[in-house]
């Protein structure tokens, strides 16, 4: 792991799956999608590189799950349930990590996040990146 970003705890519901990560940009990666499965999981992701990655514990107890093009890696505590983090399908360099499973990070709080159009996959169009949206929170009190 590079030494100059700050390191962050990660780990399911049930904490059998632990890690240490680095960010590529701390939080101004953090993004929503648009493709079907998603669109179902609902959870915010932040961007790592895979190498400033590292399981503290539990990487065993994780399982896989993989659909369409099986390019991208989503992974879940066999335990709780809970998705940590993927491995994306438009930068198989990176992980997508679930940011409520890091410590002291909700998603909500986050007033705007980006939401990537995922139906229209630049891998499939062979086009660019494109924003479906923003999804807004505003706490009431």
């Amino acid at each position: 792991m590079s030494d100059e970003k700050k390191q962050h705890d990660v780990a399911c519901h049930c904490g059998t799956v632990r890690l240490k990560v680095k960010l590529t940009d701390e939080f101004n990666t953090i993004r929503r999608c648009t493709c079907s499965y998603c669109r179902m999981r609902g959870a915010i992701a932040v961007s790592a590189n895979l190498a400033d990655m590292e399981f503290v514990a539990g990487e065993d107890n994780l399982t896989l799950y993989q659909f369409n093009t099986g390019a991208a890696k989503h992974y879940f505590c066999k335990t709780c349930g809970i998705y940590t983090h993927h491995q994306r399908r438009s930068n198989p360099t990176q992980f997508g990590l679930n940011v409520a499973c890091i410590a002291g990070v909700s998603p909500f709080d986050f007033s705007e996040v980006q939401v990537m159009d995922g139906v229209a996959h630049p891998n499939d169009t062979g086009g660019k990146a494109r924003i479906a949206g923003i999804l807004r929170f505003e706490p009431l009190s």
